[in-house]
């Protein structure tokens, strides 16, 4: 068993997950891949633990609320509505959010923004208990909750960076996302035992405990203080991140991919019909059936840390959004509960796909001085696609019915799929080790002819689509070959 070590960077077992490097006749030899390097840093461990507590209380949460607006009202479009009073905070103040947390200590403003659904998750709960929880007040609480989700988001996502050393932060990266979905499997599931034993308010309470944990788990963290000026939150710092991810087409082009695809596909909205309606499974069958997207996901996501980084991630993101897409299609046509479970998997596992390959474009391509912008702004996104995507699928099924809302919605992201993949090349041939950093670029043709490498031991620049070495590959050595490995230097990812 990994013990939680002190929350220092870095206070793991050993030293950034490398291998001391071999000198042959001055070639220097990539160490071996460790799928398990982040689990051996102390720091991320807490960090790990507050994400996984946070995880299973958020999605506890938003199967509790869809089960009993449902409850109170019988109508899909209510049910629509849950994801427009998540969104809307998110439409609001993500961007001064990213501004924020490039500004303020990170750790202070995930753990301010952990209290609240504390706070919400006991009203929720009390109210129940006495009978006096109404829609108005249900929606309220689900928007305050989210208001505070829009300042923890970029927050976190920007403070992984000065928990891990450089060396090991692309695996930090798929292993945090394989605990996000552990995390996501948890909620549904135990969320559909608490509601059939102890109601509605037994789930409420088990938010809250959830909550407070992932609070608790972060106080011991000691984040790295990153060098430079932090710049004040102002309308030219946001114009500043969002002209950032506009001039870079990649990083645009995986967010709208995302975006519109998810709008269209997600049924997230129709599963308490499918459970209660459709496939009359009760709910006992709607808590399996809303843990098989996160169960899928995770299985994903372990095949994924196990094997090395995926280099051609453009590619290997339309193919996920395609297969995630085709799966939609089916499962809305299904009667059947074991395929649908089935099927509802299989659009978790593609799903996680094409977030792993986001998520490390965009921590790879992000200085530091922008990444809580830069965040915010993939928040927004995501936000989007899943929020508005419940607004969607509600209002289609109120004029038509699930079926169709699901259906439709899958043909719908092949589509996007489609016009994206003929309309950004760029996107298409995107890899990892060929893609220029260019922290300052504004302009796509500055951006695209010289850069500085993603390569943490060469800070020099390197023209750009030059790629960089394959893992496993050897380096040859320009200077004197090191004895021992250097100390991993924490850096900036991209």
């Amino acid at each position: 068993m990994i013990a939680l070590g002190d929350g220092t960077p870095g206070s793991g077992a050993v030293t950034c997950g490398r291998v001391p490097a071999l000198r042959r006749s001055g070639t220097v030899h990539a160490p071996s891949y460790d799928p398990f390097a982040a689990l051996r840093d102390g720091g991320f461990r807490w960090f790990a633990a507050s994400r996984l507590c946070s995880g299973a209380g958020q999605t506890l949460l938003q199967a509790a609320v869809a089960w009993q607006v449902y409850q109170l009202s019988g109508s899909a479009l209510q049910l629509g509505l849950i994801g427009l009073a998540r969104f809307l905070p998110a439409l609001l103040v993500s961007l001064v959010a990213g501004a924020v947390a490039d500004r303020y200590d990170r750790r202070r403003i995930v753990m301010t923004a952990e209290l609240v659904p504390v706070l919400c998750a006991a009203a929720l709960m009390l109210t129940t208990r006495l009978g006096t929880v109404g829609l108005p007040l249900i929606y309220a609480l689900v928007f305050a909750v989210a208001l505070a989700s829009a300042f923890e988001n970029p927050a976190r996502q920007a403070l992984l960076p000065q928990i891990v050393p450089r060396a090991i932060f692309l695996n930090a990266v798929t292993v945090n996302s394989t605990i996000q979905q552990l995390a996501f499997v948890a909620g549904p599931m135990s969320g559909g035992a608490l509601i059939a034993r102890a109601g509605v308010q037994g789930a409420y309470a088990a938010v809250a405990a959830l909550y407070l944990g992932a609070l608790m788990s972060l106080v011991p963290l000691s984040p790295r203080a990153e060098p430079g000026e932090r710049r004040a939150v102002s309308v030219a710092a946001i114009v500043e991140g969002l002209r950032f991810v506009w001039h870079r087409q990649v990083l645009l082009g995986a967010m709208t991919l995302d975006m519109f695809a998810v709008i269209f596909g997600g049924a997230t909205a129709m599963l308490p019909i499918y459970a209660e309606d459709i496939l009359k499974v009760g709910a006992g069958g709607y808590g399996l059936l809303t843990s098989a997207q996160g169960i899928g996901a995770l299985l994903m996501s372990v095949v994924m840390v196990l094997l090395p980084p995926v280099r051609r991630t453009g590619w290997v993101l339309l193919l996920a959004v395609t297969a995630y897409g085709l799966a939609t299609v089916a499962f809305g046509l299904s009667r059947s509960f074991p395929l649908s479970l089935l099927l509802y998997g299989l659009t978790g596992a593609a799903d996680q796909v094409s977030v792993i390959m986001r998520q490390t474009t965009i921590q790879l391509a992000t200085p530091d001085a922008l990444r809580g912008r830069v965040s915010s702004v993939s928040s927004l996104f995501i936000g989007a696609s899943n929020q508005v995507g419940m607004v969607e699928s509600g209002l289609v099924a109120a004029l038509t019915n699930a079926t169709f809302s699901v259906v439709s919605g899958g043909l719908g992201c092949l589509a996007v799929v489609a016009a994206v993949a003929a309309g950004m090349p760029e996107l298409r041939a995107y890899r990892v080790d060929a893609e220029p950093a260019a922290p300052g670029a504004v302009d796509r043709r500055t951006a695209a002819s010289v850069s500085l490498t993603s390569d943490p031991g060469d800070p020099s620049p390197r023209p750009a689509g030059t790629p960089l070495p394959q893992a496993g590959e050897a380096r040859r050595s320009t200077g004197p070959v090191p004895e021992s490995p250097r100390p991993c230097r924490p850096g900036k990812p991209g």
